[in-house]
């Protein structure tokens, strides 16, 4: 049972599940990105530039060709799926997890500020690391 208890934690770990997320939308949309991209948002930046087809867009330097078309479609394929992961998965994620935060009360602090360089430094410190004044008197006004 113990095992088991532990595995629920280790799914439910941020890391874990952002990674999840990110495999599943990255596959599940790549295809439709793409295909988006090169079929609607290529042909209206190419038609401000005057070319029907951006992505033969390519200029040639000693006999190679750099392809800057294909380089602008995966920029927006990128930019694309990056909003979509942060509307659709993001935000509701962190909304969740605010929801769920309401109720509990906020950690005991473990740092403070100096008085006298306002540095901030360890709850415990009698010294501050950064101007060395001692802490362990109580301050005068």
């Amino acid at each position: 049972m113990k095992i088991v208890n532990e595995f629920k934690t280790f799914i439910m770990r941020g890391n874990v599940v952002d990674l999840a997320i990110a495999v599943v939308i990255g596959a599940a949309f790549g295809a439709v990105v793409a295909a988006f991209v090169k079929d609607i948002i290529t042909p209206l930046i190419a038609a401000i530039g005057g070319q029907p087809d951006f992505s033969q867009v390519y200029f040639t330097i000693h006999n190679s060709k750099f392809f800057v078309g294909d380089f602008i479609n995966a920029i927006v394929g990128f930019l694309i799926i990056a909003a979509v992961l942060f509307f659709f998965v993001v935000k509701p994620l962190n909304a969740l997890q605010a929801r769920r935060q309401r109720g509990e009360a906020p950690p005991d602090p473990t740092t403070k500020d100096c008085p006298y360089c306002l540095s901030t430094i360890p709850l415990k410190a009698t010294r501050c690391a950064y101007c060395t004044q001692d802490l362990s008197a109580p301050e005068s006004a």
